[in-house]
């Protein structure tokens, strides 16, 4: 008999069994080993090709014969690291016996299974994992508001992985879901505030996006590679929870197909153990994501939650100790009143600084006392009766009163919220908070109520092709009850059950004992925010120094390695090294405008790579000592700095500061002291003489000769870089702005400043073809062009802006304006590195020409 299904059990894409797919996605292959790592068991189809084993019997064989004995023992050792962790261990540009090319591979055991995973390695992914994680963990570290952090982590995670949509997704507590910020590329609709129904995640990927934190689908119309034998002799299958290459549900495939999604990738945000929400990130065509990236994506992720964490948790402590605040002011008006009913009544009114409401009311021995926004007087006792059938001694809240008590819908503009809190521990009296009906339309990615129908992959659901924008009106309901908000009523349900059970001893101790909570209170709070800096703390490599301010350090990190992608940049660019006196005008070009001189003098030198990066730290750490503590500080101050080839052939550098403040000798060196004093030394050979004399520092630095070249000047080229100092004067907020610049670091420091002063889109382009792609797409009100862009030069980029009408800024770094033609000689130049404040003054100046 043929039975007609009308409607599909929702639970049951819950009950797909996607951790044993019995397959992976076909941009890597997979081969499962015994207990010692010694045979393979199983393995995925494509292994043979490959690994290039063609005609090779795969499973029974040894690993060894497979792949080699040093990769077989490379990987054993990684088992043996990692043991049972869910993390897998991780090997990297690994060469096999029977294969020309290089693999990244992944490893770890599951269920007694030795599960390795090989991807072919991209020879041009030159992305330190290190290096890079770092760099987005720096930029939302030092964030201090939870929307900033939504808008900022989705900006750098978008620039610095190139997906075109990264979207921050938050979890209600019925599991559907809203995107809350979002960073995409300029010609897609935006998903900005759209809700998502809990059905399109379904209960076991959501267990799924716990145990594993990252999550890629490379192709949604990829092949599915299958594991051979699916079934192993027992009749187990391969469970894949962990693994990277794991193949997606069909389910999932088709929903992003729907949403003309080519490739994705989600990153867990975990809050207090469970699922806050996704970062959730699309690209409308196939892409794989190199390990080197998965990897500081996936470390990113978990920054992230804990930096989130640690900022709901600031956000608690600011509501307890509101809520402590008002209550400790009940506490001081204890001993003036007779009666506590009376004390309550009269601070009815001051109950509302506790959280948002409309309206307060008090509800002891049946006496109603109010303020605000309150229901009917005639309303009261049935309200109150309900309350007291529901609430069971505990604060008790809902944000839809009508929908649990029919009689309020009589009401429900004036209070269709309800905060209960009991004053006893019998169901009789209440302090009640009350918010007013919000009418509010909900746009939802799709109709969240239509019905669901069985489809081609038998009792699984079919996803919805239609992701329009469907309009809900709620209305029956107020604002919501936040967490905090129930913990500030649990804290004030605390204080006055005591206030009213013990009124005669408060008069005399109350003050000491409430003292006393609230230092454990606070106690408490405090562990918990010290328990999630540590975490934090712990990815920061070296220690605040002793005196300094988070701020201080933070500052000084990013200044020194902005000073070390300067020298990088230019070691790249210069093939191999630098100029002594370029470095130094770097160095010290903000400081020329704020103090009496900068007198400069000596004959023209070049570095090689190894000494132009360590005295861009040096002289970096120099000139920021000096704008904090000595000449460089105040407008009267003189700073000289010569240098000179010795009888040796090496090269004397001398710093001297004077009309600053009087200094002296440093007690305890921080960690620029020590990079003055040590870095040449130690990683020259050289010498560092350091002196902070009373009347200014003086410092010595003896470069050897076989790090240096000494020249003849260099002859000034025909086109003098016009480098622009001016004060900024136009505004970039909501302007759209091209950023052509090859160097990632370099691309996401200008994308951030560009963000605080307002601009409203950045896109970036790495290479002429990047750029000139965007430009079909994408209308800028001004662009940025890094002449040289490595394996080119911007100019074709220029000529198409030239076209369009649209102004431009050329940025350079040493000696590179000779490749500017004559004809775009007007095009304001700016220096690199950058600074937000020339960068400004460059872009006004272009603005300035076009109009």
């Amino acid at each position: 008999m043929l039975t007609t299904v009308d409607n599909v059990d929702l639970t049951n894409c819950d009950r797909e069994p996607i951790h044993i797919p019995g397959s992976i996605q076909s941009h890597g292959c997979l081969l499962a080993c015994d207990g010692s790592v010694a045979m393979v068991r199983r393995h995925s189809v494509n292994t043979a090709a490959v690994l290039g084993l063609a005609g090779r019997e795969i499973n029974g064989a040894t690993l060894d014969d497979l792949i080699g004995e040093q990769a077989t023992h490379d990987i054993r050792n990684a088992v043996a690291r990692w043991g049972n962790l869910p993390r897998p261990g991780l090997m990297t540009n690994v060469r096999l016996a029977h294969s020309p090319g290089l693999f990244n591979i992944a490893v770890h055991r599951h269920q007694g299974i030795n599960i390795v995973e090989f991807e072919p390695a991209n020879a041009a992914e030159t992305t330190s994992p290190l290096e890079l994680s770092r760099l987005l963990m720096g930029r939302i570290a030092q964030v201090a508001d939870i929307n900033q952090l939504f808008d900022t982590g989705a900006r750098l995670l978008r620039a610095a992985l190139g997906y075109d949509r990264v979207m921050i997704y938050r979890f209600a507590p019925d599991g559907a879901g809203q995107v809350i910020s979002e960073a995409k590329r300029g010609d897609l609709e935006s998903f900005h505030g759209q809700h998502f129904p809990a059905s399109d995640i379904p209960q076991q990927a959501r267990v799924l996006y716990l145990q594993n934190t990252i999550r890629i689908v490379s192709d949604s119309n990829g092949e599915r590679i299958a594991i051979e034998p699916e079934i192993d002799a027992s009749g187990e299958p391969l469970d894949l929870s962990f693994a990277h290459l794991r193949s997606v549900s069909a389910v999932h495939c088709e929903y992003l197909r729907n949403m003309g999604v080519g490739a994705s990738m989600s990153i867990s945000i975990v809050n207090g153990g469970r699922l806050w929400g996704l970062i959730a990130c699309h690209h409308y065509e196939p892409r794989v994501l190199p390990m080197e990236k998965r990897v500081a994506a996936e470390m990113f992720g978990e920054f992230f939650s804990m930096q989130l964490e640690a900022l709901i948790q600031k956000q608690r402590i600011a509501a307890a100790a509101r809520a402590r605040e008002c209550l400790d002011r009940l506490m001081l008006n204890v001993a003036p009143h007779g009666e506590v009913e009376e004390l309550l009544r009269d601070s009815v009114q001051d109950f509302t600084a506790l959280m948002p409401c409309d309206g307060v009311g008090l509800y002891i021995n049946r006496t109603w006392t109010t303020y605000g926004t309150v229901p009917p007087a005639a309303a009261v006792p049935v309200l109150m009766a309900f309350v007291s059938s529901v609430a069971e001694g505990d604060v008790w809240a809902t944000n839809a009163l009508s929908e649990r008590l029919p009689s309020a819908d009589a009401y429900r503009a004036d209070v269709s919220g309800v905060l209960a809190v009991p004053l006893s521990q019998l169901p009789r009296d209440y302090l009640v908070f009350f918010r007013k009906e919000v009418l509010q339309t909900v746009n939802w990615g799709g109709d969240p109520t239509k019905r669901y129908e069985s489809g081609p992959l038998g009792d699984r659901l079919t996803p919805r092709k239609s992701f329009a924008i469907w309009k809900q009106e709620v209305d029956r309901q107020s604002l919501p009850w936040l967490a905090n908000e129930r913990e500030a009523a649990e804290a004030a349900r605390i204080a006055l059950v005591e206030v009213v059970m013990r009124h005669s001893e408060l008069l005399a101790e109350e003050r000491h004992k409430t003292d006393l909570r609230q230092k454990m209170l606070n106690e408490e709070l405090n562990h918990r925010v010290k328990n999630i800096l540590a975490l934090i703390k712990s990815l920061v490599s070296h220690p605040v120094e002793l005196g300094h301010s988070i701020e201080d350090y933070v500052k000084s990190l990013k200044g020194r390695i902005q000073a070390l992608s300067l020298a990088h940049d230019q070691v790249i660019r210069g093939g191999g090294g630098g100029g002594l006196r370029a470095l130094i005008d770097a160095e010290l070009s903000p400081y020329r405008d704020s103090v009496a001189d900068i007198s400069l003098d000596g004959p023209d030198v070049l570095l090689d790579s190894r000494a132009f990066s360590v005295l861009a730290l040096v002289l970096h750490e120099l000139a920021t000592n000096a704008a904090k503590y000595g000449a460089l500080s105040v407008k009267d101050g003189r700073l000289s700095l010569r240098w000179e080839r010795t009888d040796e052939g090496d090269c004397e550098i001398r710093w001297l500061e004077r009309d600053g403040p009087r200094v002296g000798a440093i007690a305890k060196p921080g960690f620029g002291s020590m990079l003055i004093g040590r870095s040449v030394p130690y990683d020259l050979g050289g010498v560092s003489e350091v002196d902070y004399a009373e009347e200014g520092a003086r410092v010595k630095l003896l470069i050897p000769g076989r790090f240096v070249t000494w020249t003849a000047p260099l002859a000034k080229p025909d086109l003098p870089a016009r480098v622009v100092n001016a004060t900024p004067q136009a505004s970039m907020r909501g302007l759209s702005i091209l950023m052509v610049e090859d160097q990632l670091l370099i691309a996401m420091d200008v994308q951030t400043m560009l963000a605080q002063e307002g601009a409203g889109t950045v896109e970036t382009a790495s290479s002429v073809k990047e750029a000139m792609h965007s430009l079909t797409i994408f209308q800028p009100d001004i662009a940025i062009l890094d002449v040289n862009l490595g394996n080119g030069s911007s100019l074709p980029v220029a000529q198409a802006l030239v076209a369009r009408g649209i102004p431009f800024v050329f940025a350079t770094g040493y000696g590179e304006t000779s490749l500017i033609p004559s004809e775009l000689g007007h095009v304001p130049i700016v220096r690199k590195p950058y600074d937000v404040t020339t960068l400004i003054a460059a872009l006004t100046l272009a603005m300035g020409k076009n109009g």
